[in-house]
């Protein structure tokens, strides 16, 4: 949708919706600013009065607010303005409640600004944008109207009470008239709500400290999401670790030593192996799904040992050349899983047959590079886990970089950022 003030530039501004969504955006404001005032005017006085008795307090808070909800309204008003909604000032708290929204509401400057907003909205704002209808629309629409006028009264009218007509030949004149006069008005209504939803767009539209805050506190909310989930994951694998790879090996054991105590031959002894061996295979199956779920030379050593260890278990051969010190976890889990599915797609579709891993902490960022000697023509749209891949750095502000062009080699490289150790 195309802003007021970009259709008052071109030239077909009376053809198109423009003017009449400038008008209703002022019709808008004064149907939001009238009932504001009486608002403002009854919590006010209410709120003064009862203070007295400490009854009017919650009142007088309900008052300060009032600026919130009247500041989403009018963001959502913009759009047929500025061809676009505002985005919202506000942060999100970090605990739940009302008392931690109500603190954090209060200490923001964008809730005193809205505030500023809504008074002035109450008491000049929808004042003017009436004045402003009743000047361009009302006093074209009347002096169009003159046919009607003049056959309600019966014999002759004034027009604005202004000219005496008491023809209808008088009458189409004023109707030829007033639809002259509306299309030149149309160009100052657009003006001025042009220059009202700038105004509304100032005061109730985010800072550039506001958006720097709200994306610093977006970075942290993620850094505490990869930490919840691989807390998680640490626990699932400690679990299955500690609660179901030990039955399973206690199982093996029982039927080893059934084994022992049933007849070397016949029927018996032919199903207590086989669940023994099925139990085995159960066994190595679990294994390999804790080692997926975090590895514990992830866990213990850190993510230059995991990285040989993902490196020896390709099924591709893999030189590397690492030099790490141990980083936060969180950094190692997504670099690990990375550089695994990477190796991975190696294997599956590249054709390789034999790739390169450098990792290295260089001026506080981590740095892994994989390179292969395949085909190439890996594309993220075909689904070979490399858009998955970039999101799970993304998370931390890392990057994925792939040069891989038709006939290779590919080129992966990834960076995320993180403290020296």
């Amino acid at each position: 949708m195309t802003s007021l003030a970009a259709s008052l530039r071109g030239p077909s501004y009376l053809r198109g919706s423009a003017p009449w969504r400038a008008a209703g955006y002022l019709s808008g404001g004064v149907l939001v600013g009238a009932p504001l005032l009486v608002t403002f005017v009854t919590l006010g006085v209410a709120g003064a009065v009862l203070s007295l008795v400490l009854v009017g307090l919650p009142l007088l808070a309900l008052l300060a607010l009032a600026g919130v909800p009247v500041g989403a309204l009018e963001r959502r008003r913009l759009r047929p303005v500025t061809g676009q909604t505002a985005p919202s000032p506000h942060r999100t708290p970090a605990d739940p409640g009302a008392t931690a929204w109500l603190r954090m509401r209060l200490g923001e400057q964008a809730t005193w600004r809205e505030l500023a907003y809504a008074a002035l909205l109450a008491l000049v704002l929808w004042p003017l944008d009436l004045l402003v209808l009743a000047c361009t629309i009302g006093l074209a629409g009347a002096v169009t109207a003159a046919p009607l006028q003049l056959a309600s009264a019966g014999h002759d009218t004034r027009v604005v009470k202004l000219w005496l007509i008491d023809s209808y030949g008088q009458a189409a004149l004023c109707t030829v008239a007033g639809l002259a006069l509306l299309a030149v008005l149309l160009y100052p209504l657009g003006a001025y709500a042009a220059a009202r939803g700038a105004l509304a767009r100032l005061l109730l539209a985010p800072r550039e400290t506001e958006e720097e805050a709200r994306l610093a506190e977006v970075t942290r909310s993620r850094a505490r999401l990869v930490a919840a989930f691989e807390a998680e994951r640490r626990r699932i694998e400690r679990d299955l670790h500690d609660g179901a790879q030990q039955r399973l090996v206690a199982l093996t054991m029982s039927l080893g030593l059934a084994g022992l105590d049933a007849p070397a031959t016949g029927p018996l002894a032919e199903c207590i192996a086989a669940a023994r061996d099925e139990a085995g295979q159960v066994l190595v199956e679990l294994r390999e799904l804790i080692h997926g779920i975090h590895p514990q030379v992830l866990a213990d050593y850190g993510l230059a040992a995991a990285l040989d260890d993902a490196a020896d278990r390709s099924a591709v051969p893999v030189d590397t050349r690492i030099d790490l010190p141990r980083l936060p976890g969180p950094v190692e889990s997504a670099a690990y899983f990375a550089v695994c599915e990477a190796l991975a797609n190696t294997a599956k579709h590249s054709g390789a047959t034999r790739a390169w891993l450098t990792a290295r902490h260089e001026r506080g960022r981590l740095v892994i590079d994989v390179r292969d000697d395949g085909g190439g023509g890996a594309d993220p749209a075909r689904g070979s886990g490399l858009t998955g891949l970039a999101d799970r750095l993304a998370v931390l502000d890392g990057t994925l970089t792939i040069i891989s062009p038709a006939g290779g080699p590919t080129a992966l490289s990834l960076e995320i950022p993180c403290p020296a150790p």
